[in-house]
């Protein structure tokens, strides 16, 4: 009993010390796996997804590939530059930013770690503009930004007891590709992270503070979330205590209060 409780106790400590900080919200968060260690993974899967999909990726010269990607620097130069003037610039030493975007009706978008990200075309109807555009793609590189992929994976990695040790050597884990690539859901056409609730709110708060940090005025996600909500109405969602993500209402009512934070980086 006494060794049980002394390993627990060793488990315990070298878990609160594989803790790091979410820019910007200042949330603790549980980080058992390193940029070494994910990074490699997502650049892999990103590159099988636009492989499996490349008659679908549009060419830089299409006018609504264009206007992703112009809007996407614009977030990824906002977002460069505060992380590297705030002492976060070690989390993005490594990002290799690629924005693509794909023909497909699924209204969707995603940012893999290291800033891989894809727009599906379903979803510009529902954007509409740059500033709605903006609002996507910065909730979207938030995901990134906060870690939320390799919080995931050190959950789940400590669930099941191979992350006691902080810098868990996951190449010599045939696990943990298992696990990024089930978080992921790559296969096909779908890549959607499954992000909890708390995540989903905290990607929307730090979204707001990129696009106005990129010059587009936060207000105008209010008016995209009332336009995406509608557009789902026309299929019956889960009740919010069965969804990893937030209902329209919790969604819209939290930006609302984030909106006065994320207003005083708006610059026009």
């Amino acid at each position: 009993m006494k060794k049980l409780f002394l390993t627990a106790g060793i488990a315990g400590i070298l878990l609160f010390n594989s803790c790091s900080t979410v820019p910007l919200t200042g949330r603790s968060r549980l980080d058992l796996v390193s940029n070494d260690q994910v990074l490699p993974m997502a650049f892999q899967a990103y590159g099988e997804f636009l492989n499996e999909n490349k008659a679908t990726v549009l060419p830089a010269s299409n006018a609504q590939a264009l206007k992703v990607k112009t809007i996407g620097s614009r977030l990824i130069t906002a977002v460069q530059s505060y992380m590297n003037n705030n002492n976060y610039g070690n989390l993005i030493k490594d990002y290799k930013w690629e924005v693509n975007v794909v023909q497909n009706n699924e209204k969707n978008a995603w940012c893999m770690p290291g800033g891989k990200i894809v727009v599906y075309t379903g979803i510009l109807p529902v954007t509409q503009d740059d500033a709605g555009l903006a609002t996507v793609m910065g909730h979207e590189i938030a995901h990134a930004i906060a870690g939320h992929s390799a919080e995931r994976m050190s959950q789940e990695l400590a669930t099941q007891g191979l992350g006691a040790a902080a810098g868990v050597a996951l190449s010599k884990n045939p696990q943990a590709q298992s696990i990024f690539n089930a978080g992921y859901g790559i296969g096909g056409q779908v890549a959607m992270l499954k992000f909890s609730r708390n995540q989903e709110l905290e990607a929307d708060r730090l979204g707001l503070i990129f696009m106005a940090m990129a010059g587009y005025n936060p207000q105008s996600a209010t008016s995209f979330w009332n336009r995406m909500a509608s557009a789902s109405q026309s299929g019956q969602k889960p009740p919010e205590f069965l969804s990893t993500h937030p209902s329209d209402a919790t969604r819209i009512a939290q930006i609302q209060k984030y909106l006065p934070e994320a207003q005083q980086y708006y610059k026009k």
